[in-house]
């Protein structure tokens, strides 16, 4: 069978070369075309365009990237028209993917399948419309969207978290904290892990305060853990005399040794919740009284962080734009360092999150909807 895969971004060349992997073992003749990254190069098939070439956020890089991404388009459907595959797989990227759902069910009659939800959920809810149309199977990675997509008259199948299978995955699993230390030459101090997101406007708002706030709990050692593509210069410029060190590429190592994290929003908490490290979420934004109005009146949901948005309660505390500053976060890490009750209260959350996350193998589970949808078209 022929499989047609458009992604974004890195992560959705991460999750669609895993499920690619995962195809091959239920079909053995699988031929795959697609629009994504290195990581699917390496499993097989023809890359039609990178995702570097098509991945702008932010109103401003869109705009200036116009030309590039209506070229995009036309490219993809005119390689969809020339090669007719047996299903498409969109990954995420709604504005460029939910067009082309439309396309291929309008123009082409192939069927559609949509591996990781866009956030409908979160804010565009409009969105569904299109899905509901356009769309054939809806495959999620947060338990919480089949309930959305049900409420909205929508069929959606949860097929596991890929987040819960790297970290069972890992190769650190049985390492010791000695191991870690020594590797490293790392002191041996307990451990505040900072993730202070993937990109430089994060790292740079982000950090500064991270960095002032832990501090202030010398008997610990802080680590900060170095983003893929950052250099270590970006990150040293922001700690400056603190005493603070950057491991790259040991993300789940760190999280494995550590006592608490301070972590942005995003696939990092969640991952942070699989540790079992406690930990606060910290996300500064310009304009913090705007950013908290259009969060509190334009999003659809109450929490910012993955963890809270699974838990559907305020497991873990959230210092976003007008509730983020220094003394915030001291008095949070007091809390988490030196209260066991609160400490156990949170990893009781972590135990029901992991429990509704289910099992690993979220990539075979996908495959065997894909394969399935493949034999019933």
């Amino acid at each position: 069978m022929k499989y047609y895969l458009i992604v974004g971004e890195a992560s959705g060349d991460l999750h669609a070369s895993n499920l690619m992997r995962a195809i091959k073992e239920m079909d053995f003749d699988a031929e795959f075309r697609f629009f994504g990254g290195d990581l699917m190069v390496e499993v097989g098939g023809t890359l039609v365009g990178h995702y570097r070439d098509m991945a702008y956020m932010g109103f401003v890089p869109v705009v200036l990237n116009l030309g590039k991404i209506f070229r995009n388009m036309r490219r993809c459907k005119q390689d969809l028209r020339d090669h007719r595959p047996d299903v498409v797989i969109l990954v995420d990227y709604p504005g460029f993917n939910l067009k082309i759902a439309k396309f291929v069910k309008k123009q082409l009659a192939i069927p559609v399948c949509y591996y990781i939800s866009p956030k409908i959920w979160a804010w565009k809810q409009w969105r569904i419309r299109t899905i509901r149309n356009y769309v054939d199977r809806m495959l999620c990675i947060l338990p919480f969207e089949v309930e959305f997509y049900r409420q909205h008259y929508f069929e959606a199948t949860y097929v596991g978290n890929p987040t819960v299978d790297a970290v069972e995955q890992r190769d650190c699993r049985n390492e010791s904290f000695e191991s870690f230390a020594s590797s490293n030459q790392f002191p041996d101090q307990p451990i505040i892990a900072l993730l202070p997101g993937s990109r430089k406007q994060e790292i740079k708002d982000n950090l500064p305060t991270m960095l002032d706030a832990a501090s202030e709990f010398p008997e610990y050692q802080l680590l900060i853990a170095g983003a893929p593509g950052i250099e270590p210069d970006y990150y040293l410029q922001y700690v400056g005399q603190h005493r603070a060190s950057i491991v790259f590429g040991q993300t789940y190592r760190l999280l494995q040794q550590a006592s608490v994290a301070l972590v942005t929003s995003g696939t990092a908490t969640l991952e942070t919740a699989l540790f079992r490290v406690p930990q606060l979420v910290c996300y500064k934004t310009p304009l913090k009284r705007l950013t908290s109005f259009v969060f509190k009146h334009f999003f659809t949901v109450r929490y910012i962080s993955l963890v809270n948005l699974i838990a559907d309660e305020n497991l873990v505390k959230e210092l976003f734009a007008s509730s983020f500053s220094r003394e915030a976060i001291s008095h949070e890490l007091d809390a988490l360092l030196n209260h066991t009750a609160y400490r156990d209260k949170i990893l009781k959350g972590y135990d029901r999150i992991i429990e509704l996350l289910g099992a690993p193998h979220a990539s075979v589970q996908a495959a065997k909807q894909v394969v399935k949808l493949v034999k019933v078209g």
